[in-house]
């Protein structure tokens, strides 16, 4: 199964409740006490937890992962979703999708769009 780490843009709390009820392992920057580090920071936390991070920051995290292939360096996955563009339970719901269809080996190296898996 794919851990997950939710940075300080995706961290609802309905949604961190909704996926530890279903049994997923889940952490996020406030738990990590990662408020208000950069993006790459967040990145390399996820990675050294081996965990997908999951974010709202579409842009930044796109860019942070083309340098990361241009310059050969290495991440446990991206997940990315526009903010408000689902409710809980339908980010729930793609989350699940992916997570049926991708295992943690599936996303090294890979940004997943939560758009994609309707």
């Amino acid at each position: 199964m794919i851990r997950l780490y939710l940075d300080e843009d995706s961290m609802a709390h309905d949604l961190i409740a909704a996926l530890r009820m279903r049994g997923w392992d889940v952490t996020t920057s406030r738990e990590m006490h990662m408020n208000r580090h950069s993006d790459e920071e967040h990145l390399n936390t996820a990675t050294q937890q081996g965990r997908v991070l999951f974010s709202f920051n579409r842009g930044d995290f796109c860019r942070i992962h083309k340098r990361y292939a241009l310059e050969g360096k290495h991440h446990t996955g991206i997940i990315v979703a526009n903010q408000q563009q689902y409710s809980v339970g339908e980010t729930m719901r793609r989350i699940l999708h992916l997570a049926a269809a991708k295992t943690s080996d599936d996303m090294r190296d890979r940004v997943e769009f939560l758009s994609t898996w309707g």
